[in-house]
């Protein structure tokens, strides 16, 4: 059984937290709110509507304690960028693995978590783009631009109002995917603009333009509900589950072996022509 701790049990905590209840072989044992928030002292169990915990729901003031006392195996963080780089600090001296889907971090930042597996021997899975389909909108981004390399590429990104990082994070990080696409195909210092609205209450749309002269290609992922994020965190906690160190979603969906055999096969098919 992996005992599963929540930092962040906002919209798409509660979704997280309603579907690792679901699961046979995970069981909810902490969870951690900010401080002065009124879910403090509450039943999650009573948050959620959901009668499978009765688990007691502290603040991050006192995390260390509150991760001694139920040992967790995985926390899965959900908070803001300068919140989650305290915790993934205190867990990972702790020797606790982590799911991380906080947006907004910086190269830096992102070193930092990568060094701390280094130094502390503990797991993270860096997942920003948790939904499992928009990963698969990486690896195609990233083939396409390995093709149509002499095509210009756009990105272009949607969320709600209440979004404060933009771009987003995984808008980012297409763009990124279609850079190695490109350079894969040796054209380099390509411009590969990324656009971000906030508007309403849509919960998150991504789209890559490619376009060339005479012809227009789009590859899009839109989530429809929080669901999705719940399901990609389900993903990352089996995956880290006793493992050390730093992974992505590309990692857990083994999306590598699957863009390296498609180059391969790229190579001989242009080879044998």
């Amino acid at each position: 059984m992996i005992k599963v701790a929540l930092i962040g049990i906002g919209r798409t905590g509660k979704h997280i937290a309603n579907q690792i209840l679901e699961q046979d072989n995970m069981e909810i044992v902490c969870a951690i709110c900010s401080p002065n928030s009124r879910k403090e002292g509450m039943k999650l169990g009573d948050l959620l509507k959901n009668d499978r915990t009765n688990v007691k729901i502290s603040t991050s003031d006192k995390l260390e304690a509150s991760i001694f006392e139920s040992k967790p195996d995985v926390v899965v963080d959900f908070s803001t960028p300068s919140a989650t780089m305290k915790n993934a600090l205190a867990l990972s001296k702790m020797k606790v693995n982590m799911v991380i889907g906080t947006t907004g971090f910086s190269e830096e930042s992102i070193d930092k978590l990568k060094n701390m597996t280094y130094k502390f021997d503990n797991g993270i899975v860096y997942a920003p783009n948790i939904t499992l389909g928009v990963n698969v909108v990486m690896l195609l981004s990233n083939i396409a631009a390995s093709i149509l390399n002499n095509y210009d590429f756009q990105v272009l990104e949607l969320h709600h109002k209440t979004k404060k990082d933009i771009p987003s994070g995984t808008a980012i990080k297409l763009s990124k995917e279609i850079e190695h696409g490109l350079q894969s195909s040796g054209v380099f210092n390509k411009d590969i603009p990324v656009n971000g609205v906030r508007a309403g209450g849509v919960i998150g749309k991504h789209e890559v333009l490619i376009v060339g002269d005479d012809d227009q290609i789009k590859i899009s992922h839109e989530s429809f509900s929080r669901k999705a994020f719940a399901s990609g965190a389900i993903s990352a906690i089996n995956y880290i589950y006793k493992k050390s160190g730093y992974y992505e979603m590309k990692d857990i969906l083994d999306l590598k072996r699957i863009l390296h055999k498609y180059i391969d096969a790229l190579d001989e098919n242009l080879i044998a022509n």
